[in-house]
């Protein structure tokens, strides 16, 4: 019964960065699930959008003062929140970053992500021998914000790795002297936003050919700005694995995406926090890397030599949102 009682005691805070996007809702779903079964108390946050880091601060702000055991952050900011997350620490909570590492990585206690250099790897690799001729690609970006958060940095130098450009300082883009590479936008994550970053980006070279797409809703926002100037030959890559994105594979709106496993992460995330509560051990990362692996899987219904895949058919069993 003492044990029933410690386990009732403890809190966890989630903290994504909207909850509008699928891919937070569903880490939502998980790490409720989990609180449920293991006997926890989860409380959940939401910025007002991608890169709104004041409510982040506050929502971290409370939780410190509601004496939670751990938290669990997707940052919007990942260095202007980082004093935040340092005063939480000092409080004896556990900080685990969810997808997007902090800015050192190493100022959470753990992180839990995708691998996703990785992801844009997969996607970047997947065009290079889908396109016709990759020496003439016209490449455009629709990256999410201008601050270049981790993830972003991420899969946009792991699609150029996979692609073939030489990506120079791997935490950071727009350094790349690439002839190929017509240019970056900021879509904030959105539909909305991939639609009118492609807008310009179609202005700069209507002879745009491959596109790279930060997350799902960006690319149908993409999809619709090409389809609205007349474009029919280009190849569409993203990264998430949600439903919509996976049927958009299947209709042919986007070639290829990286899924990857936001429930996994979530609850991962929770059962760490509870193992460290009841042991004092923090989690350790995956062999070979700085953060605990969750997976990623290319999903495309046009595969290539060399590179793993699965249809869209069988993404549909194992998709979110």
């Amino acid at each position: 019964m003492g044990t029933a009682h410690a386990a009732d005691a403890i809190k966890i805070g989630l903290v994504t960065k909207t909850d509008s996007n699928p891919f937070f809702a569903k880490m939502k779903q998980g790490a409720e699930q989990k609180g449920k079964e293991l006997g926890v108390e989860v409380q959940s946050f939401a910025g007002k959008f991608d890169g709104d880091n004041d409510s982040q601060v506050t929502a971290v702000e409370n939780l410190i003062s509601a004496g939670v055991a751990g938290i669990l952050i997707t940052p919007s900011d990942t260095k202007a929140i980082v004093p935040t997350i340092q005063a939480a620490r000092k409080a004896g909570i556990l900080v685990i970053a969810l997808d997007t590492p902090l800015d050192p990585i190493d100022a959470a206690d753990a992180t839990f992500a995708t691998d996703n250099f990785k992801a844009g790897e997969l996607i970047g690799g997947w065009a290079a021998k889908t396109v016709k001729d990759p020496a003439s690609a016209r490449i455009a970006f629709v990256d999410a914000i201008k601050t270049q958060p981790t993830v972003d940095v991420l899969r946009d130098q792991g699609f150029m790795k996979g692609f073939g450009i030489d990506i120079k300082d791997p935490n950071r883009y727009l350094d790349e002297d690439d002839k190929r590479i017509i240019g970056h936008q900021w879509g904030a994550g959105a539909e909305d936003g991939g639609r009118t970053g492609m807008e310009t980006l179609i202005q700069q070279d209507p002879k745009v050919n491959v596109i790279y797409t930060i997350n799902e809703p960006t690319a149908a926002g993409a999809y619709e700005a090409l389809k609205a100037a007349g474009i029919t030959d280009f190849t569409m890559t993203s990264v998430d694995g949600g439903c919509p994105g996976v049927k958009n594979v299947k209709a042919g709106v986007i070639g290829a995406t990286s899924m990857q496993y936001p429930l996994l992460m979530a609850s991962k995330g929770v059962e760490a926090i509870v193992n460290f509560k009841k042991t004092g051990q923090k989690p350790q990362p995956s062999p070979g890397l700085t953060f605990f692996n969750t997976g990623v899987t290319l999903v495309t219904d046009k595969p290539v030599p060399g590179i793993d895949s699965i249809t869209s058919d069988e993404a549909l069993t194992k998709c979110w949102g």
